[in-house]
């Protein structure tokens, strides 16, 4: 990922010297396994645990491997080569009994389990925000659209608690999505344990808390990583769904909320006076690439026989960048929700901009439940006045009261346009959320 959207965590997290330390850990766990099987020294371990603490992995090793690589073509062969050169003779005990996947799909687990760690907790962040904006807004009218077209009232608030209660749904998903990445992969060439005891693969997946891979060949099965890149995807359209909201909200004919616009902040290098919704536009931009990566980690399923690596390419772009860009642009849109600029006196104006046509179905209602009349009769009559209102800016109130066949009277019609009915069952819904 282009240092653009990088957050300073997730830089370091993917980074080269970052990879090299996970793939330790799973050479440095799987030894102290056999270690205490006695399949190794284990004063060896002892030593690459004291010496790798005291001068650990890090860029200069990371610089060291990929030379060595150069030459090897082996990524897996240069680290072992690099450790050795790093650490002296206890280094030749590393990766014994293992394959190039055991190590590198463990470890990749770990990355990945850290990186989804930190996404949910952004999620959860963003959760938050529109929560404490859902209460804020509670009882705000505004009015509800439906295929961009003024519909009925609702409130501001309800924007912000539909928005969190996708969010509750993509932390599960999430949630079910990292449960998958917590397995621990150790069990040699074609998965058949032939150089290393299956009981290494179980305690190091005790110690670390996670779960065996029950059965392998010589990968993890990329249906793994297939359903994070899911979730990843998903949870990158409610990003979006929340983005395009704000963006529409912005348009200068709705002008009911906008994004921040900071100090110092320029719209346009030729207008002056434009404050244009670029963060939410960030956020949709990003959502798209979610569910582009989502399309390689399907195709990365399918593998040839117990394995080939035409995954690893792909993967080594994909699974930093949608974690990455996950974690972007959800501190970016909470930004955004923390600080919005709302205007709720625009909203009530654009509420009633319509002269009361947004309270027809009241009206239709009220002719069919207390003057009897047939549906469609009722219904051809509040239409009729609809459209008059629509083509000539007469409110539809005015234009019922002036019809000597309405049946409703004034008191009734003040009832029909009455906006606190149209709300009333607001706290019902907020109740659903204990709010």
């Amino acid at each position: 990922m282009i240092d653009r959207y990088l957050t300073p965590d997730m830089k370091t997290l993917w980074s080269e010297a970052n990879k090299y330390r996970a793939w330790l850990r799973v050479e440095l766990s799987a030894m102290q396994a056999q270690a205490q099987l006695g399949e190794v020294p284990a004063a060896a371990h002892a030593d690459l645990v004291e010496r790798s603490g005291a001068d650990p992995l890090d860029e200069a090793f990371a610089e060291r491997v990929a030379e060595i690589e150069a030459l090897t073509r082996h990524d897996i062969v240069a680290f072992t080569t690099a450790l050795s050169e790093r650490y002296g003779d206890s280094a030749r005990f590393v990766h014994h009994g293992l394959t190039s996947t055991d190590v590198v799909d463990t470890a990749q687990n770990l990355l990945l389990n850290e990186a989804l760690g930190t996404v949910m907790a952004d999620a959860a962040a963003l959760r938050e925000v529109c929560r404490a904006q859902a209460v804020s807004y509670k009882h705000t009218p505004t009015i509800g659209r439906t295929h961009g077209i003024h519909a009925e009232p609702m409130t501001f608030g309800l924007k912000f608690l539909n928005w969190m209660a996708t969010l509750d749904r993509d932390l599960e998903r999430l949630g079910a999505a990292i449960k998958r990445v917590r397995v621990v992969m150790l069990s040699g060439s074609v998965g058949t344990y032939a150089h290393v005891s299956p009981e290494v693969e179980v305690r190091v997946a005790a110690a670390w808390g996670w779960e065996v891979a029950p059965v392998t060949n010589q990968t993890l099965a990329r249906d793994r990583h297939a359903e994070v890149l899911s979730a990843l995807a998903i949870y990158g359209t409610t990003l979006e769904k929340i983005s395009v909201e704000i963006r529409h909200l912005q348009r200068s004919e709705v002008r009911e909320a906008m994004e921040p616009f900071s100090k110092g902040q320029k719209g346009s290098s030729s207008m002056p006076h434009k404050k244009n919704p670029i963060l939410t536009e960030n956020v949709t931009g990003m959502a798209r690439l979610l569910r582009g990566y989502l399309v390689t980690g399907l195709e990365n399923v399918a593998l040839w026989h117990e394995r080939d690596i035409s995954h690893s390419s792909a993967e080594r772009v994909i699974l930093p960048d949608a974690t990455s860009i996950a974690s972007y642009a959800t501190r970016r849109l909470t930004g955004v929700l923390r600080d919005l600029v709302v205007y709720p006196e625009r909203m009530l104006a654009n509420l009633h901009s319509l002269g009361g046509l947004v309270f027809s179905q009241r009206v239709l209602h009220l002719l069919i439940d207390e003057k009897g009349m047939a549906r469609e009769d009722a219904y051809a009559v509040v239409q009729r006045h609809s459209l008059r209102a629509w083509e000539t800016g007469e409110g539809l109130r005015e234009l019922l009261a002036a019809d000597p066949e309405n049946p409703l009277s004034s008191a009734e019609l003040d009832s029909a346009f009455d906006l606190a009915w149209y709300l009333r069952h607001v706290d019902d819904v907020y109740r659903r959320f204990g709010l």
